[in-house]
């Protein structure tokens, strides 16, 4: 069961993405669409960062200078806000985070 259920979303999202991406298909959104599905990717990397930074451990904020990932998350902002160099942002982040995480154990 659980594989006819892992093929069913494989196959709705394929067939999601082909045919926007696919330029021989006509399949074309209006701008206000394209609009609105471009707060999509923000919302949805949101929703994954949130709980790691603010809740790393279950039910519980954690919003101190004890919490590596709410410092690399903050380092990581200031990076990207300073250089907008993604590579440059994610390596100074994941050092500061793993250097965080050493010190405090």
């Amino acid at each position: 069961m659980i594989w006819l259920t892992i093929f069913a979303m494989t196959l709705i999202i394929f067939t999601s993405r082909y045919l926007f991406l696919d330029p021989r298909l006509p399949v074309k959104l209006n701008a206000q669409t394209q609009r609105f599905l471009s707060y999509s990717s923000p919302a949805v990397l949101t929703t994954i960062w949130v709980p790691i930074v603010f809740l790393p451990e279950k039910n519980t904020i954690n919003i101190t200078f004890s919490n590596p990932y709410l410092i690399g998350a903050v380092i990581a902002v200031l990076i990207a806000m300073k250089t907008k160099n993604v590579l440059l942002t994610a390596l100074v982040s994941m050092v500061v985070f793993f250097c965080v995480s050493f010190y405090l154990k």
